[in-house]
């Protein structure tokens, strides 16, 4: 099976006429403009240049702005610009994200005619209070209207959600999550919100009027929705922002559950619910432990969270990994009392 690789361009905030409270996106991206055409293609070519592309898939990624909400002539151009790749096999397509409200059956027949394969909803909630409160500008009922189109439309849905919104609570984000699963999304990101600078959750933080979710708490709020998007198939891209230089330096994060490693805590958490399960407050002297390929580190957990609470119970640990197994199945075998 292909590795899959998208080739990331950002258009910080150009076609969108809204201000979400949670939305800064020249500091969460790093962009202070839009892409020239030169720089676009640069970029494609070194990301190409860089690539073992009998091995990799790659589609260039839109994302930052609302894309179809920008002049029909940029859009055009910025997809004229993919288009040379996609004939001559470098690409297998463009991937874009926009709002669900600007979707429609003309839009989607241009992006048809350009090779586009993907594209991503900034859903964020389907409770339409949070949404409101949010300042996203459309409802619930748009972003399920969009998503038929699309699906109808014969392009592969994406369903970004946040969690920690004003107004949200774990049951309402959980209900977003079966919303994007019973829609059909192909594949999702879930990003928990931050107190970035510049926004207007900033203000109503420092007024007290919003109080973003602890890094506990949104941790594990988000391993309840990765688990029903893991059993019902839908491919999750990520899960916490992705780190800016400003994100990075605390420069332009006031506050909220931003971590590097985010994702890892979420996989930590999960394997500690099923380890708990398991042992039950069991003590001894071994402990093995069998899990898939590739799950060991996360069974252990981010920064040996996992292991260091299992070697206050038992004097040896080992981790084996099994081809066989799949998912998150274990087996777990212990010693002594």
């Amino acid at each position: 099976m292909k590795k899959h690789i998208s080739i990331p361009i950002f258009i910080p905030e150009l076609a969108c006429p809204f201000q979400c409270v949670f939305c800064n996106q020249k500091k969460i991206t790093g962009k202070e403009k839009i892409p020239s055409p030169a720089e676009i293609r640069e970029k494609i070519d070194i990301y190409l240049a860089s690539s073992n592309q009998s091995e990799t898939e790659i589609e260039i990624a839109y994302f930052g702005g609302s894309f179809t909400g920008l002049e029909p002539e940029l859009i055009r151009e910025y997809l004229e610009i993919a288009a040379p790749y996609i004939s001559a096999g470098r690409v297998s397509g463009v991937r874009i994200s926009t709002r669900p409200d600007y979707i429609s059956a003309d839009i989607l027949d241009v992006l048809k005619k350009f090779g586009v394969k993907v594209i991503e909803l900034g859903a964020q909630s389907f409770d339409d209070e949070v949404l409101r409160l949010s300042g996203r500008g459309h409802t619930a009922d748009d972003t399920r209207y969009a998503s038929e189109l699309i699906n109808d439309a014969g392009f592969t849905l994406g369903l970004q959600m946040m969690i920690g919104l004003p107004g949200d609570t774990p049951e309402k984000s959980i209900k977003t999550a079966k919303e994007i699963i019973r829609l059909g999304a192909d594949n999702t990101r879930i990003y928990p919100a931050l107190v970035i600078r510049g926004t207007e959750l900033e203000e109503l933080y420092h007024e007290g009027k919003y109080k973003p979710l602890s890094i506990d708490k949104a941790v594990a709020s988000a391993a309840s929705i990765y688990k029903l998007f893991e059993s019902a198939g839908i491919k999750i891209l990520r899960v916490g922002l992705h780190p800016s230089e400003g994100l990075l330096s605390g420069d332009d994060l006031i506050t909220g559950p931003f971590h590097i490693s985010f994702r890892e805590l979420v996989l930590t958490y999960l394997w500690w619910e099923i380890l708990e399960s398991k042992l039950k407050g069991v003590k001894g002297d071994k402990l093995t432990i069998i899990v898939p390929r590739g799950q060991k580190n996360y069974v252990y957990g981010y920064n040996s969270e996992n292991k260091n609470k299992l070697k206050s119970r038992f004097a040896k640990i080992t981790v084996i990994e099994n081809s066989s197994l799949n998912g998150r199945e274990c087996f777990v075998d212990y010693s002594g009392s």
